[in-house]
């Protein structure tokens, strides 16, 4: 059986998480057809865009569960992300620079699931330049919940994604100046938009129906699209089987 040498996994999740780590530091239907936009909604569309702001980050803390999906730009590259979070952890798929993989957040316990592809794209080298062995260990790992271990420089860039709290505080604001621009609708979702300087502050459409969630925000100065749904909805976590997790955490140096 071909080992798996644990600075390999290591420096892959390295690689990775250093790119992931640049990205955590829709179009409205204007109008609603009656004289008094705001008659039958939960009221925030007539309050400043300050205390809209305010309103939804605090409906969007009181409930346990969100789903977290789009785009997110930065250093010149576009990442995509759909996520489940909740207060205990966290699970959904990336794609960063090319790489997909899954994660998975349990308590403190992180895992990272990816097919043979991902641990075998490393350094830059293709396919011709990898050994059998380089190839064998690959493999061994495509499938497989690789274990991240707390002590790993990666587990923190990592876990941020499956950080509900974590998530929306970094993500629910706008800069600059505030401001509302006009009724909108998400997904069937009446909404009132705020915007930051203008919009290149970033906007945010938040439900004029039921709570205030945020339902759709796009980042400040074009670094990407992201819409929140199923709030409040649970979803289970499960921890995967042992015979489908890989834990190398015992075998990495303490350097």
């Amino acid at each position: 059986m071909t080992a798996i040498p644990p600075g390999r996994i290591r420096r892959r999740i390295a690689q990775i998480a250093a790119v992931c780590a640049l990205a955590v530091t829709g179009t409205g239907l204007t109008g609603c057809g009656s004289e008094d936009p705001d008659a039958g909604t939960n009221g925030v569309g007539k309050l400043p865009p300050a205390k809209i702001q305010s309103e939804t980050r605090a409906a969007a803390g009181s409930v346990d569960a969100v789903r977290l999906s789009g785009t997110v730009v930065a250093g010149g590259r576009t990442y995509q992300l759909d996520m489940r979070l909740k207060e205990d952890g966290g699970s959904g798929s990336l794609t960063a620079q090319g790489a997909a993989f899954e994660l998975l957040r349990i308590g403190d316990e992180l895992f990272l699931k990816a097919d043979a592809g991902f641990w075998n794209h490393e350094d830059g080298k293709g396919e011709h330049e990898k050994g059998d062995d380089d190839s064998a260990a690959a493999g061994k790992l495509g499938g497989k919940y690789v274990k991240v271990p707390q002590g790993d420089p990666s587990y923190k860039r990592f876990s941020g994604f499956t950080d509900k709290d974590v998530l929306l505080e970094s993500l629910l604001t706008l800069h600059g100046a505030l401001a509302t621009d006009g009724h909108h609708e998400q997904s069937g979702v009446r909404t009132i938009r705020i915007t930051g300087d203008k919009g290149s502050g970033g906007t945010l459409d938040v439900s004029l129906e039921g709570k205030p969630y945020p339902l759709r925000l796009v980042r400040a100065g074009g670094a990407g699209t992201l819409s929140f749904s199923d709030w409040g909805k649970d979803f289970a976590l499960k921890q995967p089987p042992k015979g489908e997790t890989v834990d190398y955490g015992q075998q990495l140096p303490t350097s």
